[in-house]
């Protein structure tokens, strides 16, 4: 049985992800796929896109990599110009060219990894989903392209670790490495299974949360002078999305 873990918005918390790294390496597990928000929200943008290359076997592109590093997208905030001058220009340039989605074959099931939706990192689907964005998570789009159409989905953005099944389909979000909601505490997946064999074989889906010194993240931000400081500890030390924190005031669909 191969396993493969599946990490996803990171959000430029290097402690975390640390975290994470090491309690894989622990596991016994190589082959990391990365589902894209390696930056923004957190001080450490830079040295994250930079572990995440060297360690993730697949990258994958998120909002926030196709957003900060556009000027015609990007919200014209203090912290979006901070985070975005944070990074080097090579970064920004690594970070858009990053594919949409990832297709393999894994113990007889199609496979698909994306990062928010079928058709856009920048369409937010929540788990509180209808049928028939259920169903849109298993169709072919112009951004997914042609391939075999999906059994199995994962995708992450919301921050929100969730499985779900139906009629042989499975759905599932792998939560957020540098930005959990609602549980602070960093969430992967590992997947289990024969790794691109069409033949039937046991298959299963692990959710792990990893601890973490979520004070000393926080104090590195402040050392760095990072801004919106108060709704990154709303949100790295109680769980608390920064919108709600600063009381319903809308800083956009970055999640």
């Amino acid at each position: 049985m191969d396993r493969i873990a599946l990490i996803s918005d990171v959000h430029g918390n290097l402690t975390a992800l640390e975290a994470v790294l090491a309690d894989i390496r622990e596991r016994g597990i190589t082959r990391i796929f990365n589902l894209g928000d390696y930056v923004g929200k957190g001080p450490r943008g830079q040295a994250v896109v930079d572990r995440c290359r060297e360690v993730c076997e697949v990258n994958i592109l998120g909002n926030w990599d196709d957003s900060l590093p556009d000027p015609e997208r990007v919200e014209d905030r203090e912290g979006m110009r901070w985070w975005k001058n944070e990074l080097r220009e090579d970064q920004w340039a690594w970070l858009r060219a990053l594919p949409f989605c990832h297709d393999f074959l894994l113990s007889g099931r199609q496979v698909r990894l994306f990062h928010a939706s079928s058709t856009s990192v920048h369409h937010r689907i929540n788990f509180d989903h209808d049928e028939a964005q259920y169903r849109s998570f298993f169709e072919n789009t112009p951004a997914t392209g042609d391939g075999p159409v999906p059994s199995v989905v994962g995708y992450g953005d919301i921050h929100d670790a969730f499985l779900e099944e139906d009629r042989g389909r499975t759905l599932f979000n792998v939560g957020s490495v540098g930005n959990s909601l609602g549980d602070p505490t960093p969430v992967y997946v590992i997947l289990e299974g024969v790794i691109d064999s069409a033949e039937p074989a046991p298959l299963s889906i692990q959710f792990v949360r990893v601890p973490y010194d979520a004070e000393a993240e926080l104090a590195v931000a402040r050392e760095l002078g990072m801004p919106e400081l108060d709704g990154y500890e709303s949100e790295i030390i109680h769980g608390v999305y920064r919108t709600d924190f600063y009381n319903g005031t809308e800083f956009g669909y970055h999640r």
